[in-house]
């Protein structure tokens, strides 16, 4: 970690995921970080100059659900805490929870750094009848303390105000005599054998009794030889209590959350939740719930799958690019190229512009277009955490907790982002399940928005084929690596942010940045591909691919010929060899269509998640991944194909 800056000139945003720490880090820094209604979305630290004072470095850390740190972005925070040279800390918690909110503040308090407490989305709390006596709670904890309302802005300038003020809290934690000694001595041992910690030794004596890893690790770079003897004390204090260490130091914290909160907490009489709690209900609901999950996926369905790659694609390609902007293009490069060659490769049967520019404009950019923005609709609104509920039963299936479903739902934007973000996820086992499951059978948004365009112009049907196929391929996959890979599954605990109307400007901002990614990511790619094809076709190498191809293509998945050359496309990208086939989509019937989308779904991931997944999990077992998921997407395409012709 960077620990080159200037003495104590960091400001350390800290708390629990979905606080709105993300919101308020671009409202100090003018910087943006993805920002969404769930949590797990930051899972690195980020770092900006703040707006207020110039030579201030702001740092937004990942959510912690609790401290000591078990998960990576837990850790991920812990490391900054530690390593980084902190002015002070803010603390971001949420208005509504005040008593979770304390409990991470217990812990904060015993650091020995000076903090700020901002109580974000208090407008929430009180439009459910909670009101904070912030004046009270100052005095407290004797630190400021200031009511925050991120994304509209409310409150910020009073927060930067009293970062000045910033002052080391007073203790809340007060634990039994045994206890306390234990605790002590432990803060000595630190003081002598790893002398000028950042933090408080007590703070960091409570904390590796209670754990956690990523004290350990400095621990045992401070002291070197002698964190053997910080072991042995650790172990022998584990031996003396009668109980288990982390779980007694946890529960004193959560009963000076409650006396603290209980003191400065009123709450107004409410003769019904509000509609949003309502519908946050309904929406976990064990039997409304489903047939709510099936609405959302028809509606998402129809934006995309009819209006973005039906109705837009029809007027770019049709109207705009075949209509007028090809043949003007053709035109002009006819007239003043002369080498054959040169035409060819522009405008040509596999023609930067006709081919590689028509695919990514005409083709995909209104499909991801129209995706992106249903997407941010669903995680701006709160909805997309409450599927870690849904789907952890199911989920349990595969070995895995329904937080999973976190990196599988982003992976339908982008698989490589989604590799990424497995890092929430609580065990290497649990990454390694996650990250084979994103690159075998989770379409990314280009894919996607292909699949739904090629299959919806077929019927409902066929989307519905594809999909259940697409379902139970990834739970028998994943049933089958849970049992294969050693481990236990660990239960879900994640936070259910409150159901609201999306913010349309933070959903088009979404949306305008991950089209900026595509434009700038996708193009180059699909102009790289093209040339590719361009290159093969020249020399002769994909007519004698094709014929390679053939047996298999055409005889064991039922595919025109043709289709080798998508497959081989597929193998930069993905989304390049979904859209191959869907130009050959007016000559494939019904079954052929849905065969060669299963096919291509399951096809290796594009080569940026293919360098994802080397550094989440060695070249050697992402290598491992790739020569499993190809023979056995022809297998599984070929299995439908016999399928499908005999009941369809």
């Amino acid at each position: 970690m960077n620990t080159s800056l200037s003495p104590a000139n960091a400001i350390l945003l800290v708390g629990h995921p979905n606080v709105g720490k993300s919101v308020l880090f671009h409202r100090l820094t003018g910087a943006y970080v993805n920002v969404s209604n769930y949590p797990g979305t930051t899972v690195e630290v980020t770092r900006a100059n703040t707006r207020f004072d110039r030579a201030a470095v702001l740092l937004d850390t990942p959510g912690v659900l609790a401290l000591p740190s078990r998960s990576d972005d837990e850790r991920a925070t812990m490391r900054a805490l530690l390593h980084e040279n902190s002015r002070c800390l803010v603390q971001v918690g949420d208005a509504k929870n005040l008593r979770r909110t304390l409990t991470l503040t217990a812990l904060l308090a015993e650091l020995g750094v000076p903090m700020v407490l901002a109580l974000n989305m208090h407008d929430e709390a009180a439009a459910r009848g909670v009101t904070v006596d912030i004046s009270a709670l100052s005095e407290e904890l004797g630190i400021p303390v200031l009511a925050t309302v991120a994304t509209g802005g409310e409150g910020i300038g009073e927060l930067t105000g009293s970062l000045a003020n910033a002052r080391k809290p007073q203790a809340l934690l007060r634990y039994d005599a045994d206890f306390e000694a234990e605790i002590a001595a432990m803060a000595d041992s630190i003081t002598r054998l790893a002398p000028h910690p950042k933090l408080a030794a007590r703070g960091l004596a409570i904390l590796f009794l209670g754990g956690d890893s990523a004290v350990a690790d400095w621990l045992r770079e401070a002291a070197g030889e002698h964190f053997a003897e910080l072991e042995q004390r650790c172990r022998a204090a584990a031996e003396r209590t009668d109980g288990d260490l982390p779980t007694l130091l946890a529960r004193e914290r959560t009963e000076a959350a409650d006396a603290l909160a209980a003191s400065v907490i009123q709450r107004a009489v409410r003769s019904s939740p509000l509609l949003s709690q309502r519908l946050g209900q309904y929406v976990v609901h064990p039997v409304w719930g489903v047939p709510i999950l099936l609405g959302v996926l028809y509606a998402v369905y129809q934006f995309v799958g009819v209006f973005g790659a039906t109705t837009l694609v029809g007027l770019l390609e049709e109207d705009l690019f075949e209509g007028i902007l090809n043949p003007a293009f053709t035109n002009f490069v006819n007239a003043t190229v002369s080498q054959a060659w040169l035409s060819d490769l522009l405008v040509g049967q596999y023609g930067l512009w006709t081919m590689g520019m028509t695919y990514a404009l005409a083709l995909i950019l209104p499909i991801v277009t129209t995706f992106f923005f249903a997407f941010g609709v669903l995680e701006d609104s709160g909805y997309l955490p409450r599927l870690t509920v849904i789907a952890n039963r199911l989920f349990a299936l595969i070995g895995l907790n329904g937080r999973a479903v976190l990196p599988m739902v982003l992976g339908l934007g982008c698989v490589t982002m989604a590799t990424l973000t497995t890092r929430i996820l609580h065990s290497p086992r649990e990454r390694m399940i996650t990250i084979f499951l994103l690159a075998l059978a989770i379409p990314c948004s280009a894919q996607l928005g292909v699949v739904l365009g090629m299959l919806g112009g077929v019927s409902f049907t066929a989307v519905l084929v594809w999909a259940l196929a697409m379902v139970a391929i990834l739970l028998l996959s994943g049933f089958l690596a849970a049992k294969l890979i050693p481990g236990r599954r660990i239960p879900l605990v994640t936070e259910l942010p409150p159901m609201r109307l999306p913010i349309i400007g933070n959903v088009l901002k979404k949306t305008g940045g991950r089209l900026k990614w595509y434009l700038l990511e996708v193009i180059p790619l699909f102009l790289l591909g093209t040339f590719i094809m361009y290159a093969l076709d020249k020399s002769g190498g994909l007519p004698a691919i094709i014929e390679a191809g053939e047996p298999l293509v055409s005889g064991w998945l039922g595919l025109p010929k043709e289709a080798s050359a998508a497959f081989v496309m597929g193998f930069l990208r993905r989304d390049f060899g979904a859209t191959g086939l869907f130009a050959m989509a007016h000559t494939l019937s019904p079954i052929q269509a849905v065969v060669g989308m299963i096919t291509i779904t399951l096809f290796v991931p594009c080569f940026a998640s293919l360098m994802m997944m080397v550094k989440e999990q060695g070249a050697k077992v992402a290598l491992g991944m790739v020569a499993v998921i190809v023979p056995f997407a022809f297998f599984v395409g070929g299995l439908f194909n016999i399928l499908l012709h005999a009941v369809w």
